[in-house]
């Protein structure tokens, strides 16, 4: 099956859309062969309106960033030093654009399949996992946190309910404090915090 990041082939088209964060503007460039190129998604949105803003600081992983959204955001409200990975080249090059857009200077942008190219450990690692890359590439994401996350570490996540989330949840018990934020529409936001 092909996936939104097997984007060789797809011919660009250029788009941009705007959206309001907590009374905030931003400008979003987007192209074809990116996840929710059209708006910001309600998952991510539900993600980042649920996360205690106050409570984030320090070091702060973008884990599969796309074209920026949740650490552009972000670091507009905290102060923190953010990395932000994705497989997805043709995502990576528009989430560069999309720093300079926001003038959300600092972000560090880099390609990594999953942690392959991470070597360093994080406060807080932030996610929307894609579902559609299947549940050993999720699965890597979620419970690989575990080895780049600071001693209390916490993994901040949404999932909908009819991907699986109340099994992942059941599963990551193993190994962190999970609790559920909040849910709506179908949709969690989960808090997994290491044991």
């Amino acid at each position: 099956m092909s996936q939104y990041f097997d984007n060789v082939k797809l011919p660009s088209n250029i788009c941009e859309y705007s959206t309001k964060f907590l009374g905030v503007n931003f400008t979003f460039c987007t192209d074809n062969g990116v996840f929710s190129k059209e708006r910001l998604d309600f998952g991510t949105r539900f993600m980042l309106e649920n996360i205690p803003l106050r409570e984030l600081h320090g070091n702060i992983l973008d884990l599969g960033c796309g074209y920026g959204v949740v650490s552009i955001i972000l670091s507009k409200f905290i102060n923190a030093t953010f990395d932000a990975i994705d497989i997805n080249k043709r995502a990576l090059h528009l989430a560069e654009i999309n720093m300079k857009k926001n003038s959300s200077y600092g972000i560090n942008f880099f390609e990594s399949n999953v942690y392959e190219n991470v070597n360093k450990k994080y406060d807080y690692i932030i996610t929307n996992p894609p579902i559609r890359a299947g549940k050993d590439v999720v699965y890597k994401m979620l419970f690989g946190a575990k080895d780049y996350l600071k001693e209390c570490g916490t993994l901040f996540f949404v999932m909908r309910k009819n991907q699986g989330v109340k099994s992942t949840i059941k599963d990551l018990k193993d190994i962190y404090n999970v609790e559920v934020i909040d849910k709506k529409n179908g949709f969690f936001v989960i808090r997994c915090i290491l044991h």
